[in-house]
């Protein structure tokens, strides 16, 4: 069994005790949030410590709950506080430099906090497989992805990788709802509906883009999202149980939080 293969959809849960488990993880990340950035915790030399840098990257199917995982995730934040920056194509300028370029920019500093809409984890799947880049230059960008991701870790960054995976029936569902929907048109494209006669492409690039790159300072974590409610909590439960994992391991004092 695959990587998304083993993202079998949660036991039932119901709305009300999804709500409750989210908004009790809201406020786990809220003063995690807090702690890196210096605004609350120890002190030393008068100031406030600043804790690691943190960037939290979104891929996945399209209409599989991405957006409105990325609003969950960000909702109880001050928004001085993070930066949510989306990654289409890249520019006729960008595609002048190497790949991994453009997104330099976006990538936070110490006690600072970014999420990617989609990242550079393009170059091997809808490049790779709409033919965007040759087979010599996404065959090259699994060991080019992992060495970045090595160095932003190395100097401390906190990354945290989902893949939010629906099944074929659910995204048809969606794709549909939003067709009829005037309000969500905007979100489906000729494109969404191309990409779904490539799923089998799709899912066979996933697979091996899951097991090329996931390391032990950056690991993958595959959202089963056919339930938005669950996959919505999953993932903020998930945020919270890796940085206080990772913050325990440098030395910090959770006990109060």
């Amino acid at each position: 069994m695959g990587h998304l293969g083993s993202a079998n959809p949660p036991a039932e849960i119901s709305k009300k005790k999804a709500a409750a488990r989210l908004e009790a993880a809201q406020e786990r990340l809220l003063r995690l949030r807090l702690l890196l950035g210096g605004q609350i915790g120890e002190r030393r030399d008068a100031e406030t410590r600043i804790g690691p840098p943190l960037c939290v990257v979104f891929e996945g199917w399209d209409a599989s709950g991405k957006g409105g995982a990325i609003k969950r995730l960000v909702e109880p934040l001050d928004p001085r506080h993070v930066r949510v920056a989306q990654f289409a194509a890249p520019t006729y300028d960008e595609k002048r430099h190497h790949f991994l370029q453009r997104f330099w920019s976006v990538l936070p500093g110490k006690g600072g906090m970014a999420v990617l809409d989609r990242s550079w984890y393009g170059r091997v799947l809808v490049e790779r497989v709409e033919g965007f880049a040759t087979d010599e230059q996404w065959k090259r960008a699994y060991q080019e992805i992992v060495e970045f991701e090595r160095t932003l870790t190395a100097e401390g960054m906190i990354l945290i990788k989902f893949w939010m995976h629906v099944s074929d029936e659910e995204q048809l569902k969606r794709f549909e709802s939003r067709r009829v929907d005037p309000l969500r048109q905007w979100k489906l494209t000729d494109e969404d509906w191309r990409n779904r006669e490539k799923r089998a492409e799709y899912e066979a690039a996933v697979e091996e883009m899951i097991d090329r790159t996931d390391q032990p300072k950056a690991r993958w974590h595959v959202i089963a999202g056919d339930d938005k409610p669950y996959a919505r909590l999953a993932v903020v439960e998930q945020v919270c149980h890796v940085l206080e994992t990772k913050l325990a391991k440098r030395g910090y004092d959770l006990s109060a939080f």
